[in-house]
């Protein structure tokens, strides 16, 4: 899947929007992906989740995470895709944890996806979780990347698409500035 097909799949189905948006980050954008309206399809979600497997470093990877809930279907259709077990974390009194009675092996070699990557921070979180549970990590992915490449892992790491939109800190915001009401349509308020 070219990065053009992955965009058309986002116009197609209403995930690529334009506004002003508050992102999970805290930033503000005019563009907001809303990966669940593409991923509720379930054809959609495979040939997502098998494109981005295809261009992870998959070789003995035993597990791939995600957090929890947009990276969900992201992760059970990647594993798919590689033959593995998707696990999710959860935020715990504000911290990432395997919970639901997940668990890794000691050194479990480990993918971890989002939907998308903004700045890398819930990512950054799935990765010191899987640390902290045994596992290793061996590759970072997302279906889509609006940090331009600039949201950095120790890890290779891969996307479908980058989308570039400009993000504001709230005080900056321009569109704040002209009197608009930045909607927060993501899963965390």
């Amino acid at each position: 899947m070219t990065e053009r097909e992955t965009l058309e799949l986002y116009e197609k189905t209403g995930a690529l929007m334009r506004g002003h948006f508050r992102l999970t980050s805290g930033l503000h954008s005019d563009v907001y992906l809303q990966s669940a309206l593409v991923l509720q399809h379930p054809a959609y979600a495979e040939a997502l989740g098998r494109a981005l497997a295809a261009r992870l470093p998959a070789a003995d990877v035993g597990t791939v995470l995600a957090p929890a809930i947009g990276g969900i279907l992201v992760a059970h259709e990647v594993a798919r895709a590689l033959g593995v077990r998707a696990l999710f974390s959860e935020r715990e009194n504000g911290v990432m944890r395997l919970r639901r009675g997940f668990a890794l092996a000691p050194g479990e070699r480990c993918l971890v996806v989002e939907d998308v990557i903004t700045t890398g921070g819930s990512t950054r979180e799935v990765v010191q979780c899987v640390e902290e549970a045994g596992g290793v990590v061996v590759g970072v992915g997302s279906l889509i990347d609006r940090s331009g490449g600039a949201a950095a892992f120790a890890v290779p790491r891969a996307a479908l698409a980058t989308v570039s939109a400009t993000a504001w800190k709230p005080e900056d915001c321009p569109l704040c500035r002209s009197g608009g009401q930045a909607l927060k349509p993501g899963s965390r308020a």
